[in-house]
């Protein structure tokens, strides 16, 4: 927040001098302090914080109004002039000044122009600034590249990280749209397009940018925007009765209720929520939101996008926990939760961090119920001592190894249903701080002995690792978004009563020809996710992915399609999903990844009592009403009464893992 003076117009005059001698950007800073700036100074301060003066790159444009969407370019342009109330004799000027930009931009970008990208509703706000036609570009530009992020498409990177941190600090209000299946590109992308411009008052705007540019922090428009739906989060749930539509066009137009005189302490708030956020997700998503085309689409084969919680780097995890007494009562100090096998543990760990088997959570509910109360209750003992282990935010650490990491993010999640606020993971875990500290193991690490150690000697007994050849990905992150679906789970059955249900599964009915058996399925916005669009199926090798670790059972079979077509596939189990592998005649050995299927997705299985390898999988989601399908799977599997009780068998384990 701005700091309290003697005399409110003094740094005004100060700037002014600055301005004449044409200060840098570190000096304007310094003296703004983040407050508005007056009206007849703003185009300059502009300028500098953007780094524009001077210049005229719109001087090359070559005059030609030549693209395919000229037309309605030209009437969008009219239409914003003509709400301006600017005189007749300058709207064809105006007018004239906003095609040229906006085409000069998409010719040198190679962009097109759409009605609704945000463009003319960041001119806008440049043309109240009262610009020459040179600087309007420059500002526009610039604004663009550096503060729009790329791509704000339904599926957008941006998208994904704004649910990230909303999940972090308020993961009772993500879950609850999550479940009312609000997106957060149903509400961000006007804001985000034009930065607040297209729902603010134009006041308002001005007052927001002058402080945006100031910070020169491409991220701070996240939390501008987070600040808004945690603020007004009782007005959110008390839209439980309104229909999707109504509650989203509502979180729409709450930067309206915005005043110019709030904009000061609205940004201090969004600067709050920013430093009580770990910053390893701007080195993350920086290139893949704002490094330009080349380097945005190279990153596009990143992980951003498919995390199931923000990540902290293990440089950013030492930093913050080193340095405690020179934090600040905002800044973020983390509680390690070491979840590794013992053994592993036992072979080397941060002294501070605290140890919670992952394993637990399959093999011992209780016992790992146990352990997570321990976990809340020592870190709360921790915080109020003031002990150099204790943090509000809990990050999490596996091996950096998938066959173990599985059960990490299966904690994780299950932190993240019961509404824990400030969860994270340490990006590749162990493997990564071993690397960080291999010049000083012994003392950094607590109990390291290098010959048990898996990273010192992999082949030790306690490493069970199986590394494949011939695959590049990042293990933890591949495999989040495919652990379960959406986090908005009502668990609405208890164990007993599923497992009573499964007791007879798969069993053919006397009775009638084909037999049902139910059973209580994880409600989340996608009950699956099916690639068997062929334009997304991905190639994958079947003697690689027979060999995975978490494969838990496998079986050959045909898959069965609705016009009596087969299809020779293999049906592979692991610990959360059913992956069906379509063979690829032309290509022995190689498969199609023809769906993958979330085992809490399952709702029914059926068999055929005069043959029983013919078995039914429905797919769908837990209604008040009983199930609702959203997908069938038909399999002739020889190997039918092993299949499906291997099938059973995992599922339960799930299952228990989820409500207990």
């Amino acid at each position: 927040m701005a700091e309290v003076e003697t005399d409110d117009t003094s740094w005004i005059f100060e700037l002014e001098t600055a301005l004449v001698e044409e200060c840098d950007f570190g000096r304007l800073r310094n003296i703004c302090k983040g407050r508005p700036v007056p009206d007849h100074l703003r185009a300059e301060v502009w300028q500098i914080c953007l780094g524009v003066q001077g210049k005229d790159v719109l001087s090359s444009f070559d005059g030609l109004y030549d693209m395919e969407e000229q037309p309605q370019l030209r009437e969008d342009c009219s239409s914003v002039v003509d709400k301006l109330g600017n005189e007749e004799e300058d709207k064809v000027s105006i007018v004239s000044d906003l095609e040229s930009i906006v085409t000069f931009y998409c010719k040198s970008k190679g962009q097109k122009y759409s009605s609704d990208n945000g463009w003319l509703d960041i001119l806008q706000p440049l043309l109240a600034v009262k610009m020459s036609r040179s600087e309007l570009y420059n500002c526009f530009y610039t604004l663009i590249n550096k503060y729009i992020p790329r791509e704000l498409n339904k599926n957008g990177k941006a998208f994904h990280l704004f649910r990230l941190l909303l999940q972090y600090h308020d993961p009772e209000l993500s879950s609850y749209l999550d479940t009312r299946r609000i997106t957060p590109d149903t509400y961000l992308r006007p804001w985000f397009s034009s930065l607040f411009a297209r729902t603010c008052d134009l006041r308002v705007c001005l007052t927001m940018w002058d402080v945006l540019l100031q910070h020169a922090d491409t991220f701070l428009v996240f939390f501008l925007a987070l600040v808004l739906l945690v603020n007004a989060k009782d007005t959110i749930l008390e839209m439980k009765d309104q229909s999707k539509q109504a509650v989203i066009e509502n979180i729409i137009s709450f930067p309206q209720a915005l005043n110019a005189e709030d904009i000061e302490d609205f940004c201090s708030l969004a600067e709050h929520f920013c430093a009580k956020t770990p910053q390893s997700f701007k080195k993350d998503y920086h290139t893949v939101l704002f490094g330009g085309n080349a380097l945005g689409k190279a990153a596009e084969a990143d992980t951003c996008g498919t995390e199931l919680c923000l990540f902290v780097s293990v440089e950013e995890l030492l930093q913050t926990n080193q340095h405690t007494l020179a934090l600040t009562e905002d800044s973020v100090r983390f509680f390690v939760v070491d979840c590794r096998p013992a053994e592993q543990y036992n072979s080397g760990h941060l002294s501070t961090a605290f140890h919670l088997d992952a394993n637990l959570m399959l093999q011992n509910p209780d016992e790992f119920n146990t352990a997570v109360q321990a976990l809340l209750g020592t870190q709360r003992t921790a915080i109020a001592t003031g002990s150099a282990a204790g943090g509000q935010h809990l990050c999490f650490m596996g091996s950096g190894r998938e066959e173990e990491d599985q059960y990490v993010l299966m904690v994780v999640a299950h932190m993240l249903q019961r509404n824990h606020s400030f969860i994270s993971l340490a990006s590749d875990g162990f493997i990564a701080l071993h690397r960080l500290l291999q010049d000083d193991l012994q003392g950094s690490l607590a109990d390291h002995a290098a010959k048990s150690c898996i990273v010192c000697n992999p082949d030790s007994v306690n490493s069970t690792s199986d590394a494949e050849n011939g695959e590049d990905f990042s293990p933890i992150k591949s495999l989040s978004t495919e652990l379960f679906g959406k986090l908005s789970i009502a668990v609405k059955s208890k164990s007993a009563e599923v497992k009573e249900k499964l007791s007879s599964y798969i069993k053919n009915d006397q009775q009638g020809a084909e037999s049902m058996y139910y059973y209580y399925v994880a409600t989340g916005e996608d009950g699956s996710i099916d690639s068997s669009g062929d334009e997304h199926k991905e190639i994958v090798s079947l003697e690689t992915w027979l060999k995975k670790p978490d494969v838990v059972y496998s079986c050959a079979c045909k898959e069965l399609k609705s016009n009596n077509y087969t299809y020779p596939s293999t049906l592979l189990l692991t610990t959360t999903h059913l992956y069906i592998l379509r063979d690829i005649p032309q290509k022995k050995g190689m498969a199609f990844i023809q769906a993958r299927r979330a085992l809490g997705s399952i709702v029914k299985i059926t068999s055929k009592k005069k043959r029983p390898e013919l078995i039914t999988f429905r797919y769908g989601t837990h209604e008040d009403d009983g199930f609702h399908i959203t997908d069938i799977d038909m399999f002739i599997i020889p190997t039918a009464s092993e299949a499906t009780k291997r099938i059973k068998q995992q599922i339960i384990k799930v299952l228990d893992a989820l409500q207990s």
